[in-house]
């Protein structure tokens, strides 16, 4: 369960000059650069794909196109210190076109929470399950910023900006979000 302890290596303005410099490899044509790049972030533009899609099927897909045009349009960036929320804005405006293109709304599956919990993290089908039923008491929006911080490693402001809602709505549902869930875990110990 250390989903939530997520402990990144480096700082990130660390990962951010990394990520910057791959992405100057990607506009250059470097195929090295543009393997390191899908490898150091793919699963947190699949998190972020997944939050918005909700299907799993549909967020790999979208990771696949947002990584294309990531590599098309790589000389676009302007480095600025957050290539990961340019990155993450190219996949949201993927997600928004695939919405738009089949106009489905459809819940976040248990499976597909299963997946985004634990890609590489949980191992034992018995804290994934815990897991999976913890998520399952989270509003959707409530979950998207939970995983958007957690998983992607996102701040509130960025979630905030990303999700286009009040820096205090995302407080609040982080908060409230990560009690409920508190609460669903303890309850699942004792």
């Amino acid at each position: 369960m250390l989903l939530f302890l997520n402990a990144q290596e480096g700082s990130p303005r660390a990962e951010n000059d990394a990520l910057e410099a791959l992405l100057s490899g990607v506009a250059a044509g470097q195929r090295e650069a543009f393997c390191a790049l899908y490898e150091q972030t793919r699963g947190r533009i699949y998190a972020y794909a997944l939050s918005i899609l909700r299907q799993t099927q549909d967020a790999e897909d979208a990771m696949q196109d947002t990584f294309l045009k990531i590599r098309s349009a790589a000389h676009l960036y302007e480095p600025r210190g957050k290539p990961l929320a340019w990155m993450l804005t190219v996949c949201k405006n993927v997600c928004l076109m695939e919405l738009r293109r089949k106009q489905h709304t459809a819940a976040l599956t248990p499976e597909a929470e299963a997946v985004l919990a634990a890609p590489d993290t949980l191992t034992d089908a018995e804290d994934r399950a815990v897991l999976e039923a913890a998520f399952r008491t989270l509003d959707p929006e409530s979950l998207r910023v939970i995983l958007l911080h957690a998983a992607v490693g996102l701040r509130h402001r960025e979630i905030a900006k990303t999700l286009e809602l009040p820096l205090s709505t995302v407080l609040s549902k982080y908060n409230r979000g990560i009690k409920r869930l508190q609460r669903q875990l303890e309850d699942v110990i004792e």
